[in-house]
């Protein structure tokens, strides 16, 4: 059971993270194709992993919160209806 802090909480979280997001996307660095490695002021394939683990860390922290919501079956998610149909075939 979760409290009330806790969700406000996650939501900051999910707050703080979506400005960082947001940065992250808005500061795509010019093309550095043709620019030696030494002037670079970031590694490109740094800053994309950097966003790829900013999506992951949000999409967490939305399941987090999808699970310890008020009215959910305690995190459980709806059964599919193949999961149905092989319950009702052990029955």
């Amino acid at each position: 059971m979760s409290n009330p802090g806790e969700n406000e909480s996650l939501h900051g979280l999910e707050v703080e993270i979506e400005v960082e997001l947001a940065i992250a996307e808005s500061s795509h660095p010019e093309d550095v194709s043709g620019t030696p490695v030494t002037e670079w002021l970031a590694d490109p394939m740094d800053e994309e992993r950097y966003e790829v683990g900013l999506h992951g860390l949000l999409d967490a922290v939305k399941a987090v919160e999808d699970a310890t919501a008020p009215n959910t079956e305690r995190g459980r998610y709806p059964r599919s209806a193949d999961n149905r149909r092989s319950r009702d075939a052990r029955r």
